[in-house]
């Protein structure tokens, strides 16, 4: 299964006629190029779970960073990095991470 697919299963699994009207997923760009992703995590499972800010600086273009914040999942990412925090995400909501 790819990280997209991992991510739409996710969101499927979520839906129930109620939390698809008030929560979500947003991904977007950044300028500096790169991603943004925040994935609201109430009435999820993960909805009381933190996880502190975690950066890795690789290169000018290879970063990411991902925290919890206000019951939401969020990512930045360096413009080839969307794969690898949708991942991060996916590992860390199933507790493998």
């Amino acid at each position: 299964m790819t990280v997209l697919q991992r991510l739409e299963k996710w969101y499927s699994s979520q839906c129930n006629g109620d939390w698809e009207h008030q929560h979500g997923i947003d991904i977007g760009t950044l300028d500096n190029p790169g991603w943004r992703i925040t994935i609201d995590l109430r009435g999820t499972k993960g909805e009381n779970k933190n996880l502190d800010r975690v950066k890795l600086e690789r290169t000018a273009n290879d970063w990411l960073q991902y925290w919890v914040e206000d019951r939401k999942f969020n990512a930045a990412c360096g413009s080839e990095n969307l794969s690898e925090a949708i991942d991060i995400f996916c590992e860390w909501f199933d507790g493998s991470a």
